[in-house]
C-alpha cells in the first residue's frame, strides 16, 4: 500500500487548531471502526440518510438531522432547502439552472470567508448593517426583499463586535416568515451547542463540521434542525439526480459521523478541560525561560470557542510567519498558528500525551536558531 512516506509527505504534530488545511482532526478509533465496517457492504444510501438522521437528532435533541460531505456542503444544501422547500418543480429548476432569484441576508460583522457557498447553491449575498458597530433589526429589514429566502447568522466570538444576537435576528426571521441558519461548523465544544442554536434558540438551521472536536470524517457535516427543511435538503442531495448530487456523502461517511457524535455526547467533557489546562501548563513551563518571550493564557481560540490556548509573545526577533515556517520544516513538522503581529498560538487539544513534549522541545529549538 502507497502510504504518505512513499508520497514524500510528512505527518504533522498539530500544535495549531483543527484547520482544514492540516486534515482537521484525527479520528477517533470509533470512527474508524464504524466506516471499515461501513465499507464491507451495500446499503440502500436513501434510508441509511432517514435512518442515521433520525438517530443523530435523538442524540442532538432536535427534530431531525442530515450528514452532509461538510460544513461548507451544509450550507450549500441549506440554502437550496430554504430556497425551494420541498417544492418538485422548484428543485427541478436549480437543477436546470432556472432557479427564481433568491437572496441570502448576512450582517456584515458576519461576513467570513465562507460566504461562496451560498453563491454556490445559486442564491446572492446581501449583507446588512455595519462591519464594526451596532446593528439592528431595521438593518435586516431594510435587507429583506421578496427574494429573501434566508437569514444566513455564524456563531462564534471571534466576529466583529456589534452584531445583532441571535434571539433578536430569530425573532426577527420569524415574524417575516424567514429561516434562520446558524453556521457552527467550528463551534464545539460545548457539547449542549448541538441543541443550544436550533431547540433553545430558535435557529431553524444549524450546521456543524464533523472532522474537527467530533472527531468524525474530515470530509463529514452536521445539519440538525426543522425536519421540513431537513427533508429538503436530503431531496436535493445525492442519490437524487439533482443540483446538490456532486456534494455526495458516502455510506462510510454517514455511518462514521454518527459513531463521532454518539462517542461525543457521552464524553466526560470536564476531563478533556482538565487534560488541556495541564498541557497548557506544561508548555508555559517548558516555555518561560526562552529569551525575549512571555507566555500568556488566552481562553479564546481562532475559531471565537471558548477553549484555552497559550500565546507566546515577543517584543524584537522573527517574524510570527518565520517561527511558524521554521518549525513546518523541522523533523518532525510541528504546526502553530500566527496569533498577533509579535505572537503565535499553541493548541492543547489535538496533541497525543506523547507529542506535549516534543512541541515544547521543537519551539525551543527553533527560537534558539532564529532570535
Amino acid at each position: 500500500m502507497t502510504n504518505y512516506a512513499d508520497l514524500g509527505i510528512r505527518p504533522i504534530v498539530n500544535a495549531a487548531g483543527r484547520y482544514t488545511a492540516f486534515g482537521g482532526s484525527v479520528m477517533a478509533p470509533e470512527v474508524v471502526s464504524a466506516m471499515v465496517e461501513a465499507a464491507s457492504c451495500h446499503v440502500s444510501i436513501p434510508a441509511l440518510h432517514e435512518a442515521a438522521g433520525a438517530r443523530l437528532a435523538e442524540l442532538t435533541n432536535n427534530d431531525a438531522a442530515y450528514v452532509t460531505t461538510g460544513a461548507g456542503a451544509g450550507i450549500v444544501l441549506a440554502v437550496l432547502a430554504a430556497a425551494t422547500g420541498d417544492d418538485p418543480e422548484l428543485i427541478i429548476r436549480h437543477a436546470e439552472g432556472r432557479a427564481l432569484p433568491a437572496e441570502v441576508i448576512v450582517q456584515r460583522a458576519h461576513a467570513i470567508p465562507y460566504l461562496p457557498a451560498i453563491r454556490l447553491a445559486g442564491a446572492t449575498v446581501v449583507e446588512a448593517g455595519v462591519r464594526l458597530g451596532a446593528t439592528a433589526a431595521a438593518d435586516l429589514a431594510a435587507a429583506t426583499t421578496d427574494r429573501t429566502v434566508a437569514i444566513f447568522h455564524v456563531a462564534g466570538g471571534h466576529l466583529a463586535p456589534g452584531a445583532l444576537p441571535l434571539p433578536e435576528v430569530v425573532a426577527y426571521g420569524r415574524q417575516r416568515g424567514i429561516p434562520v441558519i446558524v453556521d457552527a461548523a467550528a463551534q464545539l465544544p460545548p457539547v449542549s451547542n448541538l441543541w443550544a442554536f436550533t431547540r433553545d434558540a430558535g435557529a431553524d438551521l444549524a450546521l456543524f463540521s464533523g472532522g474537527k472536536d467530533l472527531l468524525g470524517p474530515q470530509a463529514s457535516g452536521l445539519v440538525v434542525g426543522r425536519a421540513d427543511l431537513i427533508e429538503a435538503m436530503r431531496l436535493h442531495g445525492s442519490p437524487n439526480q439533482r443540483l446538490a448530487r456532486a456534494l455526495k456523502t458516502g455510506k462510510e461517511e454517514i455511518m462514521g459521523l454518527l459513531a463521532a457524535v454518539e462517542r461525543y455526547v457521552a464524553l466526560d467533557h470536564d476531563a478533556r478541560a482538565r487534560r488541556w489546562d495541564d498541557i497548557l501548563q506544561n508548555w508555559a513551563d517548558g516555555l518561560a525561560d526562552l529569551p525575549g518571550v512571555r507566555m500568556t493564557r488566552s481562553e479564546e481560540n481562532e475559531a471565537g470557542q471558548e477553549l484555552p490556548r497559550l500565546i507566546m509573545q515577543w517584543r524584537s526577533g522573527p517574524a510570527p510567519t518565520e517561527l511558524v515556517a521554521h518549525l513546518a520544516g523541522q523533523d518532525p513538522a510541528v504546526g502553530i498558528v500566527k496569533a498577533g503581529p509579535m505572537a503565535v498560538g499553541l493548541t492543547p487539544e489535538i496533541v497525543t500525551d506523547d507529542e506535549v513534549a516534543v512541541v515544547v522541545a521543537a519551539v525551543r529549538r527553533a527560537w534558539a536558531e532564529l532570535y
